[in-house]
């Protein structure tokens, strides 16, 4: 089972602001990260998860991309809708599909949308909640 770690954790509060940086997340069954935005009722697409190694080949900051939670030692590409993502001791995420690169990408850096294009990150939803921390497990069940 191939498995990577949590090298950062981020908390989109407000629409259209930098995410904030934490050491700590709570992930709660069916919405999403606490504090984060994206976790309301209804909502599938509630943790984005990116792989580091594409924010290093973009030039990117963790977070930069508004990813909630950045990982590394696990390639992220080819997980499919359904499989399943076992974070620290107890977290699960079910995976709902692939991030699209927006023209919000371009308003970091023209060019980077397309630079993106299929690489953007992971959308998943939270079956089951619990504290998650950077250094974490991740693995591909």
């Amino acid at each position: 089972m191939p498995q990577g770690s949590i090298t950062n954790l981020h908390i989109a509060r407000v629409k259209g602001t930098p995410s904030d940086p934490v050491q700590e997340a709570n992930a709660i069954s069916g919405l999403g990260l606490e504090g984060d935005r994206s976790a309301y009722e209804g909502n599938t697409r509630q943790v984005l998860l990116v792989d580091k190694a594409i924010l290093d080949e973009a030039d990117l900051n963790p977070g930069q991309v508004k990813e909630n939670i950045t990982v590394t030692g696990l390639d992220l590409s080819g997980v499919k809708a359904g499989q399943v993502l076992s974070i620290g001791d107890s977290v699960t995420m079910e995976v709902v599909g692939d991030c699209e690169a927006c023209g919000k990408m371009d308003a970091i850096r023209m060019g980077l949308k397309d630079s993106l294009d299929g690489k953007r990150g992971t959308l998943a939803k939270v079956l089951n909640g619990g504290a998650i921390k950077i250094g974490d497990s991740v693995n591909i069940d």
